[in-house]
């Protein structure tokens, strides 16, 4: 479907500090593999920032950028990359431009937390919208008014929304396919070796510390349902109501597949919700606590410290600025491992 009279789309890459060079890479990969099948080059990318120069990502590496051009063409596409801080990133200068964009008609689309800059901006009320998942909590706590999903990407109208990662693969190439066909479209999937290409509301996560492929049915059912109801959990027995098996048969096909309790892994999803609160939105120890299914302040404190080491209070800031790179500790997997280790220990003691 290509032609050589065409004039290559220009994508517009705007780069916030900490910005995900995983994310940049997913974005572009696809553009270049399309022009490298094509006669003629099909797209061309630049590079921009509120003050130009070079922008640093989060691992360390740095990307050259021109500033915020204003001569845009209406079928140009913006991506704007953000990563870690840039929940709390505000720039008048950019926020400004993506206005003006935004009634120009251009298309913008907010890549992982870029989601924050564009719903601080006024682009994205009464739109679907999503974000990278570890931050989807503390978006819809900040931004009720968003219509917030946890899936790879979404497109609204002229607003488009990733949640970063390789989910740019997959929103690249449902772009290019818009744009020139299956065909090419096929072609690239083969070259970057990326099959299947996912739907825009395919899920973003498939396992929570451990293989979710791999589970019962019920299982999943039961995790999905736990999930949807963090601030006012399910009962056990209600959970194996709606999931349609007893309470006994749950137990026990959650205990072979996971290795502890449904109220155990209950309690980790909370626990995981609540440090995502805390490091993205600025409600206080206490209503993050409610916000997360825990009626007491003391029980929610002991059993954060138990799961991740730290207090709730030294979660309030994911990646100080006098950090390097960050960190994340506490991991969903690492927990089950240590509950399923204290069980096997509790079993041999009572031997």
């Amino acid at each position: 479907m290509t032609d050589a009279s065409l004039i290559p789309a220009r994508i517009v890459c705007v780069l916030l500090p900490r910005f995900n060079m995983m994310s940049l890479l997913s974005l572009l990969e696809p553009l270049r593999i399309a022009n490298y099948l094509s006669t003629d080059p099909l797209y061309t990318h630049t590079y921009a920032s509120a003050e130009g120069g070079g922008v640093p990502a989060s691992n360390g590496m740095s990307v050259e950028t021109d500033v915020l051009p204003e001569k845009l063409g209406r079928d140009d596409l913006v991506l704007v990359l953000g990563s870690w801080g840039a929940e709390h990133y505000a720039n008048p200068k950019l926020t400004g431009w993506l206005r003006r964009q935004e009634r120009a008609g251009l298309r913008l689309c907010a890549v992982e937390m870029a989601s924050y800059v564009f719903a601080r901006a006024g682009l994205l009320g009464g739109r679907r919208a999503t974000t990278h998942w570890a931050y989807l909590p503390g978006f819809q706590e900040l931004f009720p008014d968003v219509l917030a999903a946890e899936q790879l990407y979404t497109i609204d109208g002229r607003i488009l929304t990733c949640a970063g990662s390789t989910a740019g693969l997959d929103l690249m190439q449902h772009l290019i396919r818009q744009d020139h066909g299956d065909a090419l479209v096929a072609e690239i999937a083969d070259n970057i070796v990326h099959h299947p290409i996912r739907p825009e509301a395919a899920p973003q996560r498939q396992a929570h510390g451990m293989g979710l492929e791999r589970l019962p049915s019920s299982v999943r059912a039961a995790v999905d349902l736990m999930d949807a109801n963090i601030p006012e959990p399910l009962t056990v027995p209600e959970i194996a109501r709606q999931v349609g098996i007893s309470q006994r048969q749950l137990e026990r096909q959650f205990h072979r597949a996971m290795g502890c309790s449904v109220v155990q892994f209950g309690l980790i999803l909370r626990l995981q919700h609540a440090r995502v609160l805390l490091i993205s939105t600025g409600l206080g120890v206490r209503e993050i606590a409610a916000a997360s299914g825990f009626n007491s302040l003391s029980h929610f404190a002991y059993a954060f410290r138990n799961c991740f080491g730290r207090r709730p209070s030294e979660y309030r800031q994911a990646w100080p600025d006098q950090n390097d790179t960050p960190s994340w500790p506490g991991t969903l997997s690492k927990y089950l491992e240590t509950l399923q280790l204290n069980q096997r220990m509790r079993g041999k003691t009572s031997e």
